[in-house]
């Protein structure tokens, strides 16, 4: 029986399994033995994950791998990824392949810079307030001294501060506009600080100052980081797009072009076309303890920056050379956070040979500009299908708990028939009887 809770928090961890167990989950052992089967056996790490959030009562696990042989600047790197679906690995790796013989990947860090505001109403006269906010300016941010201090000093820190106007919008709404430079730390926690101690001081100095009331509503960064942009690229002449799955590689160049073209017009399509460069993305920001949600929503932000959503990569032939971009928000940190507290986190950053945050964004975008041209390689050639089913293949076998023999037998069988859902259900009855 579902039933509500007080004191859940207060709780121990056996005592929420056996309340979630009893009231949710109808009392079943098997559902309580899987929940205390992914908790850590290290009693120390299975607290320092408990830690991360409120209320734990397992670990949810994702897959870690790797995506080999790509070539950035002419350094290589091994990308790890953490992801749940089929075959995005395995993509990103054969894209690798394919571009490190054709010169790998070009990057540049175009700016960096981040965004945080407070949020404020005011209805008096707005000449008094700007006349006003000119004056009190440079209080605010001598107010924060402080906190900017160490960020200061290593040249990062507040580069501007900014009254905006945007009473046309909301009646009596304004507010003081920021940007952060904040180096390789993602720097959430140092905005948010900095944008408090603004609004502090802003409004103890208005009530000193103007004859209408500041309301404060709230002060937060922003997660839009259109001014925080990387820019990756591959290009090669036309006659090296060839493999064993293009035999023309004018046309691969043309129908290719033509896919991004309609990934830029297209909204339908262009939704599904940044879903798969994210699951390159997202992927490398989880195994490097960063924030994908907060990247999701600047990247999808940013796509739609022109007044309609559209793709996030490009692509052109111009005299007889093919090249394929994108130009990405990416807000990532090297330090702080789960940076500097996830075991695999500091695996997964040692393995790209612990990177400032200049050099994740630039890791990063590549691996969303690789899956994006693995995935449209595909459509343009073989299909997406193809590919992706003989992955997803051992999910249904597991699925169906198969044997390592009937696995073994089953596999083989697909290296020569097309793998659909249905075929692999009846090859597995077929076996079995």
């Amino acid at each position: 029986m579902q039933k509500s809770v007080s004191g859940f928090s207060k709780l121990s961890k056996s005592k929420k399994i056996d309340w979630i167990v009893t009231h949710y989950l109808s009392g079943s052992t098997a559902s309580k033995d899987t929940l205390l089967q992914y908790i850590n056996s290290d009693k120390k790490l299975q607290q320092l994950h408990d830690e991360f959030i409120e209320n734990t009562i397992s670990n949810y696990y994702l897959p870690l791998g790797i995506a080999p042989n790509f070539k950035i600047n002419n350094t290589i790197y091994a990308i790890p990824m953490a992801i749940e679906e089929s075959s995005v690995v395995a993509a990103a790796s054969k894209a690798a392949k394919f571009w490190m013989s054709r010169g790998g990947f070009k990057t540049k860090v175009l700016s960096t810079t981040k965004i945080g505001q407070v949020h404020f109403m005011f209805h008096g006269n707005s000449e008094k307030l700007h006349a006003f906010y000119t004056a009190v300016q440079p209080k605010l941010l001598e107010a924060t001294r402080g906190i900017t201090k160490n960020m200061d000093a290593r040249g990062g820190g507040v580069l501007d501060l900014v009254l905006n106007d945007k009473t046309t919008e909301i009646k009596g709404y304004y507010q003081l506009h920021a940007t952060f430079e904040t180096l390789d730390a993602m720097g959430a926690n140092f905005i948010n600080s900095c944008l408090e101690q603004f609004a502090k001081t802003f409004k103890a100095e208005a009530e000193k100052h103007l004859d209408s009331p500041i309301e404060i509503v709230m002060s937060i960064l922003s997660n839009y980081v259109p001014n925080c942009i990387v820019r990756a690229e591959v290009s090669c002449p036309i006659e090296e797009l060839i493999d064993k799955n293009i035999e023309d590689p004018e046309l691969f160049a043309k129908k290719f072009v033509q896919a991004i073209s309609i990934a830029e017009v297209e909204p339908y399509r262009a939704v599904t076309h940044n879903k798969g460069i994210m699951n390159g993305i997202d992927a490398v920001v989880l195994a490097t303890g960063n924030d994908f949600r907060a990247i999701e929503a600047g990247v999808h932000a940013y796509a739609a920056r022109n007044g309609k959503y559209s793709s996030l990569t490009h692509a052109k032939v111009e005299n007889g050379i093919f090249t394929f971009w994108t130009e990405l928000p990416l807000a990532l940190g090297t330090v702080g956070g789960l940076t500097n507290l996830h075991p695999l986190v500091k695996v997964a950053l040692d393995i790209l040979g612990k990177p400032s945050a200049k050099e994740l964004m630039q890791i990063v975008a590549v691996a969303g500009l690789a899956q994006n041209f693995a995935a449209i390689k595909s459509l343009t050639t073989t299909g997406i299908q193809e590919g992706h089913m003989k992955m997803h293949l051992m999910n249904i076998l597991n699925q169906f708990e198969a044997t390592a023999n009937e696995k073994k037998t089953i596999v083989d069988y697909f290296k020569t028939h097309t793998v659909t859902h249905r075929a692999v259900v009846e090859a597995i009855n077929a076996l079995r009887q």
